[in-house]
């Protein structure tokens, strides 16, 4: 009988939590702690009233037997489309943050398989504290571990957080033509090309956005949530728009995260919401990382000074100093609090990283875990920063993207296809000793991930506490 399938991917570190989930006579119960399970699930027509062909897939979080949420989504057993529900699409799934706890997710529509794509969709649920003290509760102030160089923590990191976001991007295409889309895109992201190669000049304006979704889109909350969730490291791109793109845009001329052509948050915004966040968070140490990789020449880059100014016009008047390389490898935690410098802005810093081009182009993730225990068996040694991906850029593959883009229906990214599978190889390693292996270096060790989520914060911020001592 026809049936569409659910791969369900939950990870849980609050003792009393359970996620059910279910489908029309299935369904699979976890309660493990710290734990990445996966199961399958099918909206099987068998299962379904006879003349009706779809099905309900729900999950539901309850802790001590009390139901926190529940999100679901009608999926038509035959067609395997979803026709309705609350996870629609990207926009619909926020995190959710219920008593002390944060409810991160995400549901990926998956096509027919086109291209190595998963034919099941994808459902990820991670439930883990609300971390937006989470340093302060690891590093009490006025305990030992406060007198520990800044360089020994290991960070979790939102990988490209600028582009949670289409706003920009779309109001900067809004009045642009076709040639000048098909010029600034083509000439900057790969495989673009074989895309505008198949359409008329009248659809490139319309596939624009679905470009950008599958190409860019790395996140899906807002920066004041990802840094409640536990980030503390990022990585920033701030230049002005392409000026081909920017010559028939409204968009102010300032500098704006960009992911090439692309762009996203602005950078005096996104200063300022971290140092909003620092004011009310006496006790967290946020680190900042400004670089241009990727970044076309056409997009103006910044002066040292532009960058001066504006980092100088968001901490005016704020208990707040800014922090160098310097003070991030040669202060204590305890120095860096006391002298109120919480939040470190560097540029351009030496770092070595697992990501290559080759291995992180990927559909399950297993290059990356063979590149990461490659690099273990000999640990990178004298980089201030070790940066730890764990994010698959499956946009790299041709196929992956003119599929996403133009033969299916499929209203999420090929980004968010590839979470679930890698974060369950990638991060149990990292946790493993594979990970204490790379923590090793002296310097600060940083996760990274797309669509960051509670696992991802729960497994660097567990290596911190063993690395800290």
């Amino acid at each position: 009988m026809p049936s569409k399938g659910v791969k369900c991917s939950a990870y849980i570190a609050v003792p009393g939590v359970e996620i059910e989930f279910t489908v029309p006579n299935q369904s699979v119960t976890k309660r493990d702690l710290h734990q990445f399970s996966s199961d399958h699930l099918e909206v099987e027509s068998s299962n379904l009233p006879r003349f009706k062909f779809t099905g309900q897939f729900k999950f539901v979080v309850r802790r001590d037997g009390r139901e926190l949420t529940n999100q679901w989504v009608d999926v038509n057993s035959i067609t395997g489309s979803v026709e309705n529900g609350t996870m629609r699409n990207m926009g619909q799934t926020p995190s959710i943050f219920v008593e002390d706890l944060v409810i991160v997710y995400g549901f990926y529509d998956a096509g027919p398989g086109a291209a190595g794509l998963p034919k099941q969709h994808q459902c990820y649920v991670t439930v883990t504290r609300n971390l937006e003290n989470w340093m302060r509760d690891a590093i009490p102030p006025n305990s030992d571990k406060t007198m520990q160089p800044f360089h020994r923590m290991v960070l979790p990191s939102a990988h490209d957080i600028g582009m949670n976001s289409t706003a920009t991007s779309q109001e900067l295409l809004r009045n642009a033509g076709s040639g000048v889309i098909k010029e600034a895109l083509g000439r900057s992201l790969p495989n673009i090309f074989d895309i505008f190669n198949k359409v008329s000049d009248g659809a490139v304006h319309r596939i624009a956005p679905d470009i950008i979704r599958a190409l860019a889109i790395t996140q899906k909350d807002s920066l004041d949530t990802v840094l409640k969730i536990g980030a503390r490291y990022y990585e920033f791109r701030p230049a002005k728009c392409h000026r081909q793109l920017h010559s028939t845009s409204k968009l102010e001329d300032i500098l704006y995260f960009q992911h090439g052509p692309i762009p996203g948050m602005p950078y005096k915004q996104f200063l300022a919401d971290i140092v909003s966040f620092l004011q009310s968070h006496g006790d967290e140490i946020v680190v900042v990382q400004n670089r241009w990789d990727g970044v076309p020449s056409d997009c103006p880059r910044p002066t040292d000074q532009e960058l001066h100014n504006i980092l100088n016009d968001v901490l005016q008047g704020k208990d707040l100093q800014p922090g160098n390389l310097d003070d991030m490898m040669h202060k204590t935690i305890c120095d860096l609090r006391n002298s109120k410098k919480r939040l470190i802005v560097l540029q351009n810093v030496a770092q070595i990283s697992n990501y290559d081009d080759a291995a992180n182009a990927t559909l399950n993730g297993d290059s990356i875990v063979a590149k990461l225990h490659d690099m273990a068996r000999n640990p990178p040694r004298g980089h201030p920063i070790t940066l730890l991906q764990c994010q698959a850029t499956a946009t790299n593959i041709r196929d992956v993207i003119v599929a996403s883009v133009l033969d299916s229906d499929v209203s999420t990214s090929p980004i968010l296809a590839t979470k679930p599978v890698c974060d369950g190889k990638i991060l149990p390693l990292l946790r493993g000793k594979c990970g204490k292996c790379l923590a090793k270096e002296e310097g600060v060790v940083v996760l990274l991930n797309d669509f960051f989520d509670g696992a991802t914060a729960d497994v660097a911020i567990e290596l911190c506490k063993e690395r800290l001592g």
